[in-house]
């Protein structure tokens, strides 16, 4: 099952499909539009078609329940790597595995290779890791050397998910479920926020952080961080994330 959404309407079109296809789904970009595909059964035809009536299907051969694995494939950030538990690791690499699940963050979306990009040219430091999806970045940062106060995201699933593949990659640090946005934070020097623009900016006065690391919007936004000036940007594929210090 395919749909094609556009660009500017990818996100709440990505959640709904967590909804219907929750063991992943494939994601193309096409500049002004996304597909998003999935491997489904006859009986979630009609649940996608409810919700995206402009849904196109095609019949798949019988081992279709291993080939979403295909495109799910490892990244490398310099010295991380991040990939799926059936892909082997390089010896020289630190290795991250992160399996597709419900939480946002397996490693190859942009959003966050941009960021991981932008952790390496800072000095560690305690930090803290807002939105934090699957903990790809948060994992990535403990494995770095960076001391990780706190993990935060409003979503349960994706703070159990987080706790999951901290565990499982040998990384200790604290994980919780709240509204950043309402709940009172942990002082750090550093902060990673991975999420929507508009959160980013809203976050901003709630932040005492002395660097923050902001990704998870197009190329063409530019947050204003209150308090933040602005000192360096990474883009690809049409995403970018920002490295801003304080005044």
């Amino acid at each position: 099952m395919a749909v094609t959404v556009p660009a500017a309407g990818a996100e709440e079109a990505r959640a709904r499909m967590l909804d219907l296809v929750p063991e992943g789904f494939e994601e193309v970009d096409g500049g002004a539009t996304v597909e998003l595909a999935g491997y489904v059964g006859r009986g979630a035809e009609a649940r996608i078609r409810a919700t995206f009536p402009d849904a196109v299907s095609e019949p798949v051969a019988d081992d279709w329940p291993d080939r979403w694995r295909s495109f799910h494939r490892p990244v490398r950030v310099g010295p991380v790597w991040v990939g799926p538990s059936w892909a082997p690791a390089p010896n020289d690499a630190i290795a991250i595995v992160i399996d597709p699940a419900r939480a946002f963050g397996t490693g190859a979306h942009p959003s966050t290779r941009l960021a991981l990009e932008l952790l390496l040219e800072v000095d560690p430091a305690p930090l803290i890791d807002i939105g934090c999806g699957s903990g790809v970045l948060a994992i990535a940062a403990a494995k770095l050397g960076f001391a990780v106060v706190e993990a935060v995201d409003v979503d349960p699933v994706a703070a159990e998910t987080a706790a999951v593949n901290a565990a499982r990659n040998g990384a200790d640090f604290p994980i919780r479920t709240a509204d950043a946005l309402a709940a009172p934070l942990p002082a750090a020097p550093l902060a990673l926020v991975n999420i929507a623009l508009d959160v980013v900016e809203q976050l901003a006065p709630r932040l005492g952080a002395e660097t923050v690391i902001a990704s998870g919007y197009l190329k063409t936004q530019r947050p204003e961080l209150a308090g933040l000036r602005h000192a360096r940007r990474r883009t690809a594929d049409g995403w970018a994330a920002d490295l801003y210090r304080r005044h």
